[in-house]
């Protein structure tokens, strides 16, 4: 009813009420909208607080400067399976292309230098070649990829959707551990297909080739086949095979086959190599959704059926409870971290990191236990270990990941150390990158060894202690080789390492000096703690040879010859000699012995000289200018948060006397390299979790610069970006049920640590030990706009 004020015959009286009705009336409405105002204010809040970390993963972050192994598709922790779709050509950081607006299908393996088994939903015309991602869409033979409609892309944890505009047809995938699902709803066609290709590009010059291949009816819902596989030439052609079975909701008409051009059609089987594949037929309704089961394993069809039958027969075609059990077990592993703090987009970003630090990397046994060993032959591992764990070079992994993954969960570092060992009793070494449980010749040094003088020394010990010090000994005395299984294994030229302190330019990049003077510095801390004092000295002694490759006048590091001399020509900025790098950012990277570096360097000219890295670095948001995967080559880079070697820089400074320094250039790689849109998520190489991991402990105010690898592990300390944090310690492993960290006072423009109390105590040292983390306790921060340079001479 319309509100009318009451008239009267009396005019004052009348104007009395009327205003009086008016204010109150007016009162009224501002006390309902001031209410609403409330109202929405503590649903918002509601919503917020309801949500799960799962829920704040954003997949598509990062998505137009992705890899191979960091895709938008649903996988598990360190799944077997990453479902997700493929759009791009063999290319560096080849797999899926946020801006291309299409697909080629959808693959189930995105390990380093692995691929195998794409699938894709079609109808009308027969198209048997994928077509180039680079030329989609031209004529009829342009191949069976489709184009998408980005608005219909959905992408989140365990769960991937698109529309195929191309067909009609919608795409839904999530995944079990070793399993794929999917559900295509299709249109009414009697050309409706599921093709299934067994070649098609991956990530350049990581690419396989099938060597052999079959494709077997089993009966009119169930086919099985494997692809032989062979990949290089970073792996130096290694190889595996794939076996799979796959189940369909509704029976096929028909198993169709090609192999290289050539279609065989109506048979019960097909076999070849190279570009083969086959596809199943369908008569199909509008709107009909055909679901396909999918089981994988790299030891035999027998136990990829059994993969199938252990991980989705239980769940009985029920595809939605399949991305709900995918969500449960990622938000069970995430909530592991809980932060507490105004920032959304924070949040967004640190459990998308956390997300990427245990989705890259790839257990490669089956449910029964067994694998294959770098010699193809078939393993079980110990009643002991949970996971064999496949991936990337560890190379740096040191400084983000070994660190997170010890926090949250031991049992993953444990396992990753018996692979190790499980890798040196079957063929002989360890692996620097044991991608597919093979060698590899990736990357620098042989940090692996970090990895397990790290859990061995924070009380992570589900392993043999003595046979893992054995085989980070003999990695480190004896000369790398051609492995007769494949791959490279060990180090190459040690001996000329050894021989002269240093690797000189006529040998190998002087960088391999650094690398494997912190790996002995490793094999002298496990020494150490094993008690072998000769041992601990020798290689002690050996972790000094850094020295040898810095030239005392100019005080970087450069290239020398075997005769002792420099090499002429020096550039501090260029990537000769070096890995990945240049001069500038290696002269740096002495992880184990920063203290000695600073005296080396003279803290002077070491603060100096950082600051004005980072000064010049922070308009390219400490990234490349453009990522360059060889550092740089005759322009100025500086720090370089894009590529291992430079991912410490921010904390150095917490070794030369200026800890706010550490704290103002971590909070601002935070805030500035890392974006939270699929346009920018990393610019660099994000190697299997290493930069996600960063993020992680860097949000905590964490970091450890030797790689935890000392008797007693310390960890450095600079600004969280949380107002509390909630880090939940594993029983089995650690004393303490939970760890604290608050900061109180905590802001954007609050990011100098005034005091900081570890369980009451004001710390004397921008540190501290990882043990007293693991008992337990409250580290809590007190937070100011400004540095106070005596904080820890208190």
């Amino acid at each position: 009813m319309k509100w009318k004020p009451r008239r009267y015959k009396t005019s004052a009286r009348f104007h009395f009420e009327y205003i009086n009705s008016y204010l109150h009336k007016k009162m009224i409405i501002r006390r309902i909208i001031l209410l609403a105002f409330l109202l929405n204010i503590w649903i918002a809040s509601k919503a917020e607080s309801s949500k799960r970390p799962v829920d704040y993963v954003d997949v598509m972050i990062g998505m137009s400067n992705s890899r191979w192994m960091l895709f938008p598709g649903p996988t598990t922790p360190f799944g077997m399976v990453k479902l997700s779709p493929d759009n791009q050509d063999d290319v560096w950081m080849g797999g899926y292309e946020y801006s291309n607006n299409m697909v080629n299908g959808f693959s189930h393996i995105h390990e380093w230098t692995m691929g195998g088994l794409l699938m894709m939903p079609a109808n009308g015309d027969l198209k048997i070649s994928q077509g180039r991602a680079s030329d989609p869409f031209k004529g009829a033979n342009s191949g069976y990829h489709s184009r998408i409609i980005k608005e219909k892309e959905i992408a989140k944890v365990g769960y991937y959707s698109t529309y195929l505009f191309d067909y009609g047809i919608t795409a839904e995938l999530t995944s079990t551990d070793r399993c794929g699902f999917q559900r295509y709803t299709f249109t009414e066609d009697t050309t409706s297909r599921i093709l299934l290709a067994l070649k098609f590009p991956t990530e350049w010059d990581y690419s396989f080739d099938v060597q052999d291949a079959e494709v077997k009816r089993v009966s009119d819902t169930e086919i099985e086949g494997y692809a032989q596989c062979q990949s290089g030439p970073w792996s130096r052609f290694n190889e595996y095979t794939l076996h799979f079975v796959i189940r369909f909701s509704k029976p096929f008409k028909a198993l169709n086959g090609f192999e290289n051009g050539g279609i065989q059609l109506n048979c019960d089987k097909v076999k070849g190599k190279n570009n083969i594949g086959a596809f199943v037929s369908f008569d199909t309704s509008e709107g009909e959704q055909v679901l396909v089961q999918s089981g994988i394993s790299f030891v035999s069809i027998t136990n990829a059926r059994l993969n199938l039958d252990k991980e989705l027969t239980p769940f009985k075609w029920n595809f939605d409870a399949v991305v709900k059990h995918s969500q449960d077990v990622w938000n069970h592993l995430l909530s592991k971290i809980e932060v507490e703090g105004k920032s959304e987009i924070d949040k967004v970003k640190f459990y998308t990191n956390l997300y990427r630090s245990y989705s890259a990397r790839t257990m490669m046994e089956d449910v029964t236990g067994e694998y294959r060993d770098a010699c193809e032959n078939v393993a079980k591992i110990a009643a002991t270990q949970q996971h064999m764990y496949s991936g990337d070079a560890f190379w740096n992994t040191f400084w983000n990941c070994n660190g997170l993954w010890s926090l949250i969960t031991p049992t993953v570092l444990g396992d990753m150390v018996n692979t190790q060992i499980e890798m040196y009793e079957r063929t002989g070494w360890t692996c620097k990158g044991p991608a597919g449980i093979e060698y590899s010749a990736i990357m620098e040094g042989s940090h692996e060894l970090a990895l397990i003088a790290a859990a061995y020394q924070k009380g992570i010990r589900n392993f043999d202690a003595e046979k893992a010090y054995q085989a980070m000994k003999h990695t480190m005395t004896t000369e790398g080789i051609n492995h007769p299984c494949g791959g490279y294994a060990g180090n190459p030229n040690l001996n000329t390492y050894l021989e002269l302190g240093y690797m000189p330019c006529e040998k190998d990049v002087v960088s391999k000096t650094l690398d494997y003077a912190y790996d002995d510095y490793c094999v002298a801390q496990m020494a150490k703690a094993l008690g072998k004092k000769d041992d601990y000295k020798y290689f002690l002694k050996r972790s000094q040879n850094y020295l040898n490759c810095f030239d005392p006048a100019i005080k970087y590091v450069r290239q020398r010859h075997a005769d002792g001399n420099w090499k002429d020509g020096f550039d501090r900025f260029s990537a000769e000699g070096f890995v990945e790098g240049n001069s500038w950012q290696y002269s740096w990277y002495v992880p184990h012995d920063v203290k000695g570096l600073v005296q080396l360097i003279g803290v002077d000219e070491f603060n100096n000289r950082l600051t004005t890295g980072f000064e010049k670095s922070e308009k390219f948001k400490f990234a490349a200018h453009a990522f360059d995967h060889t550092g740089g080559q005759s322009a100025e880079y500086y720090i370089n948060h894009g590529n291992e070697i430079n991912m410490q820089a921010a904390f150095l400074f917490n070794f030369s006397g200026k800890p706010w320094l550490t704290q103002k250039y971590s909070r601002a790689i935070l805030d500035q390299y890392y974006g939270h849109t699929p346009l920018q998520g990393w610019e660099g190489d994000e190697d299997q979790g290493q930069m996600g991991a960063w993020f992680v402990m860097g949000a905590m105010g964490f970091f450890e610069m030797d790689g935890g690898v000392s008797v007693d592990p310390m960890v450095e300390i600079t600004s969280p970006i949380f107002d509390k944090i909630t880090i939940h310690l594993d029983g089995k492993y650690y004393s303490g049920k939970s760890f604290i960290i608050r900061a109180i006072g905590n802001s954007p423009e609050n990011k100098y640590i005034q005091v900081v109390r570890l369980n009451g105590k004001a710390l004397k040292e921008p540190r501290i030990a990882f043990k007293d983390i693991t008992k337990g306790g409250e580290l809590v921060f007190e937070m100011g706009p400004e540095p106070n340079m005596q904080c820890f001479k208190q």
